[in-house]
This record gives structure tokens, C-alpha cells and sequence, in this order.
């Protein structure tokens, strides 16, 4: 039976243009949807766009636009660099949309009539950046930016009401809040009182968002209307058969700046409303450049564009996930880049299947020769290619990519290293069914590699198996079959200098 996997990213602010954070967590969850589908799993990968709120409205005005037309503007830059990166999303969500919408006026109402809704007059500091009030100890911090004092009446969520409960589920539930640290932090932040939530700002002062359906004086706060996309997109109150298929999600991706509101507005929000809590969300670090953190302000922010259209596509998916240790932070350097490309990709994989193809082509007209019967070497290459295929799976499970990337490559090193140690391109001349076994054993080696590199570097690895003239898109041994002619290509990784 096939399991369900339903995978998202944030849903991005378009305030501006995509930058490599954007890129990093949707090249993650598309390596991740793609891998489950490689699995056979039913998948279902979720990204889109946060249209509403202060930051949106100012952002328009900047561009002297009104918010929606701001919004149409932005929103194809996100969808084009997402087709240049190979994201394989199966929605792109936007929450001006009509669906979103109706879907959000339903959670409020429901929210309200349970109780958990009520009008307050509130006066405090207000961060603009952040669009809520804050305490005067955050405020202290200096993160916060563009800081005044309000006093207005504004709609509360009892979000209170659910500390306790949602502090035992995040204890009980070890996969809720991934990495551990990221759940000890919540769970550090849930010892102190919990305050409501205001969910309501008044059209007096922003008028960019959704109204609430009790009070057209109001729109909703950018935070509860964004976090409900989620439930949108697989058909809540809409398809709900849908809905009962792909709900809870499997992982909602995030970056570990949103994790509060992630794991303690968006999980309260649901036990309200009587809807069952995603199975995990997954906070992943920042990318750092010469160990700060990469922002518009600092002038330090990498356009993905730039370093796809030098270096190709693949390449640059293949650093990212290679590099990075979810959950932590990582160093983004082009030296590093280059480094690792021709570490791993030129002189490893890439050189590889030039070998294997160039003696094919010139002393097998072309074929995959037979494999013939393998002697220990063989025999060996082929069940570490089995537990290969076992130890990737887990480390994905784990969230272990960089691992499970580095295990992939070390079992190409190997077949690097038997190629070396019996020489096929000698052994040919003398012995050309054992050097046919060799270039067999090595090119099913290739093959399977392939398939497990596919998600991180789905247009490289196709181009190989094209190659390879392999449609068997399984990890069983003996998918490469003799006689099929094998075609030529150009060097799948050249070596950049």
C-alpha cells in the first residue's frame, strides 16, 4: 500500500524578489517530493505566495502600485524561477485567491463560534516589520524594527487556552518539531504564559487583507490567513474527500525564523477549529555568507538566477543539498561551490560515465556487453549497491540529505577505484569479456547512483540514464541490459578552472 506524502514550503512574501533562501527551501522539498515519488508514494508538494498584509500594501506603495497589481507583478518571478530550478510543485497557492479566501472567513467563523474569539481594546508597542505587538523585553532585543506605540480595538484568539494541551502533544509526539533543539526552543517558550494572539487589524490602518466575516471593519492578520493555505490547497471545506487523503501534512518545511508561528500559532489555530496537527514541521537553518546572515540589507543576498545561469542548474541544487546540515546553519562561498562541483561531480561522477561510455563505444560498437559471470569484486559492488539503496532511504527518513548524498558518492569512489585496480581499458586487448563484465558491473553502478541522485539532480541524472539507454527506473540490480546501444552526449560535468 502506498503511503501518503504531502510536503510544503513557507509561502513567500512578495515584497520583493526571490533570493537563495526562497530557492534553498523549495529545491529541499522538491528533492523530497521526488524521492517519495521515486518510492511509489502517493505525493503531493505544496509552495505559493503570501500576498497580503503591511509589508505587501507598503511595498506597493513603494512601487506606486496598488497592492493586487503589485502582486500580479511578482508573482511570475516566482513561478519562472521555480521552472528554471526543475521544481516539480504539484499547486503554487496565492492567498488573493478566491478558494483561499472563502477558506479562511470558514476557520474564523469556526474559531468564533467555539468561543475562542473576542474584542479587546489593546495599547502597546507595535512592530511594523513584523506586523504585532511585541513586549517591551523584545523590543529591548533591538531585532525588532520600526517600532510605535498603538492603542486600538482589535479581535483576539484565545491561543492561552491551548497551552497546555499543546504542550503535551509536542511531548508526546517526538516527530512534531524537528530538529530536537528546534523543539526544546518551543518548548522553552511555552514555560511562560501564553498571550492571544490579535488577529485583526482595523481597515482604518490596513486595508490590504481578507475581512473578517464578523466584522467588515476588519481584516485578518497576515499570520492567520497565511498559515490556513495549508489546508486550503488539499480541499478543506471545498473536496473533502480530498481533504481526508492528503490531510494531516507529512512536513511543512520552514525556515527557523518562522518556527514560533509555525509551532504555536498555526497548531493552536487547528485545535480550535477541531483539525488534526500536521505530522511534522522541520525548521532548517539560514544561509550564511563569510558567517553572516544573508539579507537585503547587509547587500550580501546570492540571486540564484547568477549562479544557475554560470554554473548550470543541477550543480547548484546538488551544493545546497550537499553542503547543508538541516538544522544548522551553513557557508555559502563560491570557492566552495567549485570545490565541491569538481571534487564530486567532474572528477567522480562525471568522469565515471565518460569511461565507461568511451571504452563501450569504441571496442563494443556501441552495446552494453554482456555481464557475464561475476567473480567477488562484482558480487561485492553489487550488494553494497543494494545497501545503498537501504541506507539512502533511511537518511532521507532521518532528514540526513548530506549524508545520504555523501553515501551515494562514496559508492561511486569505489567503482572509481575498481575501475582503476583492473583496468579495463588494458584488460580489452587481451580479455574483452572480462573487460566487458567490468564496464557492465561499473555502468549498472552508474545507473543506480543515478536513480538516487535523481531528486537532487533530476536533469543531469536523466541525461546520464539517457545515456545509459535505461528507462528502469528502479534501484534492483540488472535494470542496465546488454546489447541495448548506448548513445553518445557531452561531458556531463565539465571541470570548471
Amino acid at each position: 500500500m502506498k503511503d501518503n506524502f504531502y510536503i510544503t514550503t513557507p509561502i513567500y512574501y512578495v515584497n520583493d524578489k526571490p533570493h537563495i533562501g526562497h530557492a534553498y527551501t523549495t529545491i529541499l522539498a522538491d528533492v523530497l517530493s521526488r524521492h517519495n515519488r521515486n518510492m511509489g508514494n502517493n505525493t503531493f508538494f505544496l509552495t505559493g505566495l503570501d500576498e497580503h498584509g503591511q509589508k505587501v500594501q507598503q511595498a506597493a506603495e513603494n512601487f506606486k502600485l496598488n497592492p493586487k497589481a503589485h502582486c500580479d507583478k511578482m508573482a511570475p518571478r516566482f513561478i519562472e524561477l521555480w521552472d528554471k530550478l526543475y521544481i516539480s510543485n504539484d499547486d503554487f497557492i496565492r492567498t488573493t485567491e478566491t478558494r483561499h479566501k472563502k477558506v479562511v472567513k470558514k476557520i474564523l467563523q469556526i474559531v468564533m463560534d467555539n468561543g475562542d474569539i473576542y474584542e479587546a481594546e489593546y495599547e502597546g508597542l507595535y512592530s511594523v516589520s513584523e506586523e504585532r505587538f511585541i513586549t517591551e523585553k523584545e523590543a529591548e532585543t533591538g531585532v525588532y524594527r520600526d517600532i510605535k506605540t498603538l492603542k486600538e480595538k482589535n479581535y483576539f484568539f484565545r491561543m492561552s487556552k491551548y497551552q497546555n494541551k499543546l504542550i503535551d502533544y509536542i511531548k508526546s509526539h517526538s516527530e512534531f518539531i524537528q530538529p530536537v533543539h528546534r523543539k526544546n526552543e518551543i518548548l522553552g517558550f511555552l514555560k511562560k504564559p501564553l498571550n492571544d494572539l490579535c488577529i485583526s487589524r482595523p481597515k482604518s490602518r490596513l486595508h490590504w487583507g481578507i475581512e473578517l466575516p464578523f466584522d467588515d471593519q476588519y481584516v485578518t492578520y497576515v499570520w492567520f490567513d497565511a498559515l490556513i493555505n495549508y489546508i486550503t490547497a488539499v480541499g478543506y471545506g471545498d473536496d473533502q474527500i480530498m481533504f481526508q487523503k492528503k490531510w494531516p501534512a507529512s512536513l511543512h518545511l520552514i525556515g527557523k525564523d518562522i518556527l514560533t508561528t509555525h509551532a504555536v500559532y498555526w497548531p493552536t489555530m487547528l485545535m480550535s477549529a477541531n483539525i488534526e496537527l500536521p505530522k511534522s514541521i522541520f525548521a532548517h537553518g539560514w544561509w550564511l555568507m563569510d558567517e553572516s546572515k544573508m539579507s537585503k540589507s547587509l547587500g550580501n543576498v546570492i540571486n540564484p538566477m547568477d549562479i544557475i545561469d554560470d554554473y548550470g542548474v543541477d550543480p547548484f541544487r546538488y551544493y545546497l543539498m550537499r553542503e547543508m546540515v538541516l538544522g544548522q546553519d551553513a557557508n555559502f562561498t563560491i570557492e566552495s561551490f567549485v570545490q565541491r562541483y569538481n571534487s564530486d561531480l567532474a572528477n567522480d561522477f562525471g568522469n565515471l560515465l565518460s569511461r565507461v561510455t568511451t571504452l563501450i563505444h569504441k571496442n563494443y560498437f556501441s552495446e552494453i556487453p554482456s555481464p557475464g559471470k561475476f567473480d567477488e569484486q562484482e558480487l561485492f559492488i553489487k550488494l553494497n549497491s543494494k545497501s545503498l539503496y537501504d541506507n539512502v532511504t533511511i537518511l532521507f527518513s532521518e532528514m540526513k540529505l548530506n549524508e545520504a548524498i555523501e553515501k551515494i558518492m562514496q559508492f561511486i569512489r569505489s567503482v572509481n577505484k575498481y575501475m582503476e585496480l583492473n583496468a579495463p581499458w588494458q584488460m580489452v586487448k587481451e580479455d574483452k569479456i572480462g573487460a566487458g563484465r567490468i564496464l557492465y558491473t561499473a555502468g549498472e553502478a552508474l545507473r543506480i547512483s543515478a536513480i538516487l541522485l535523481s531528486p537532487v539532480m533530476p536533469n543531469r541524472t536523466a541525461i546520464l540514464l539517457d545515456a545509459l539507454n535505461s528507462e528502469k527506473n528502479d534501484c534492483s540490480w540488472g535494470g542496465l541490459k546488454s546489447g541495448n546501444i548506448i548513445k553518445k552526449h557531452s561531458s556531463l560535468f565539465p571541470r570548471i578552472k
